[in-house]
């Protein structure tokens, strides 16, 4: 598993799209966004964004496993007992060695820095079904991020803005000693003073794109009919 896929990037239209299915507009999507990865789910080496962390990968072992990943350095009992490096990846690599299953679900993932061992809440059946599926599109990571929010009942905190109550049930106990809900107000107020990506609600995926010819409306409602491509 070296963490390379396609890596695609967003398309805009996805914020507005992805976030009205929970009420909220790309304003709100942006600023979480901001907050746990600057915008971008992939690193300069085209692998999802993720975090290591050790006090959880301790958490997730137990026995000789835990003992191993405690001398090597990859396992303590509670955070921020060392600081992190810039890469993650050679110790996450690391940890698989001791146990593969439980070093992905120890780590931070993509667009929303989804936990591993949250992977059911993101709707996945295992966090190497989630990180594989984040390695080809920021689309997805980004579904998942939606999917996590509604599972964990922050939808309503998001729509409303309550920026600390949406911190806190994201980013745990200590948002407010490292300012999550400052970051995220801030952030929103950034985003909600520029021009956002035009799209309509109540539009379908099948509904043709604004401004296509009637040759390319035709074909796109015969795709839609026979349910296939048609090209013109």
């Amino acid at each position: 598993m070296d963490f390379h896929g396609k890596a695609k990037r967003i398309d805009d239209i996805d914020l507005p799209r992805i976030g009205a299915k929970i009420g909220v507009g790309e304003d709100e999507i942006h600023a979480v966004l901001d907050v746990e990865t600057r915008g971008g789910g992939f690193d300069s080496k085209g692998r999802p964004k993720m975090l290591f962390e050790p006090h959880i990968f301790y958490r997730e072992l137990s026995g000789k496993e835990r003992d191993q990943a405690v001398a090597q350095g990859l396992a303590y009992r509670k955070w921020g007992e060392r600081r992190y490096p810039s890469d993650s990846y050679p110790r996450l690599e690391q940890a698989m060695k001791i146990n593969a299953n439980a070093a992905l679900r120890s780590a931070s993932w993509g667009l929303g820095q989804i936990m591993g061992f949250n992977h059911k809440l993101a709707g996945y059946r295992s966090a190497r079904d989630m990180v594989l599926d984040f390695m080809d599109d920021e689309e997805k990571h980004l579904e998942a991020m939606v999917e996590f929010i509604v599972a964990t009942g922050l939808d309503d905190e998001l729509r409303n803005h309550d920026w600390r109550g949406f911190a806190r049930g994201y980013n745990g106990a200590g948002y407010a000693k490292h300012g999550y809900h400052l970051k995220l107000a801030r952030a929103f107020d950034k985003w909600a003073k520029i021009k956002d990506t035009p799209f309509d609600i109540n539009r379908t995926p099948d509904s043709p794109e604004p401004g296509m010819s009637f040759a390319e409306r035709l074909f796109a409602a015969l795709a839609v009919l026979f349910g296939k491509e048609a090209t013109v």
